[in-house]
């Protein structure tokens, strides 16, 4: 027995630290986003002008991502605004994105599994009325970040949804 526990003592004194090592891997990528971005683009085809805030929250298990209209957004942009958290679901070891936004509860509902390839995380979102996809791609060299989403319809094609890149904020 004692010889058992000799073995076993000091791999048991590793392990919560190689653990704890683990856990904060799936952070190495997203933890780029925290700060201020501005984020411009197209949704549907028309442009937007957001504001992108993020941080970290709730011991560091969720990425909060607040997207809203710029200030200065043209007038004739139509106003958004969500919250995004981001975490890790480190049993299924895949990433989840949960979407609250101004379109409310039916589309809160569906939660978006994500896998990494790379610099990069695409989420598929299984909404009622078909696929999803969220892609957030970290570009290392000029220190800035794409969001592209594409939709699945009734026919199954994809669709370009929305086209984004975010530079980091000068002004917050």
């Amino acid at each position: 027995m004692r010889v058992a526990l000799s073995f076993l003592l000091p791999i048991l004194c590793f392990l919560p630290l190689s653990t704890a090592q683990a856990v904060d891997d799936w952070r190495d990528l997203p933890d780029h986003m925290t700060g201020s971005w501005d984020l411009a683009g197209q949704v549907m085809g028309r442009e937007a002008h957001h504001q992108v805030r993020a941080e970290w929250v709730l011991d560091r298990q969720f990425l909060s991502i607040r997207e809203e209209t710029a200030p200065d957004a043209p007038k004739t942009e139509k106003r958004y605004e969500a919250l995004w958290f981001l975490g890790y679901d480190s049993v299924s070891e895949r990433y989840v994105l949960h979407l609250l936004d101004v379109f409310g509860g039916r589309f809160s509902e569906t939660l978006g599994y994500g896998t990494r390839n790379g610099d990069q995380i695409e989420f598929v979102f299984e909404y009622p009325d078909g696929p999803f996809r969220t892609t957030y791609r970290w570009n290392p060299a000029d220190n800035t970040w794409e969001w592209r989403m594409k939709q699945k319809d009734k026919e199954g094609k994809w669709s370009e949804f929305a086209d984004l890149r975010l530079l980091r904020s000068n002004s917050r």
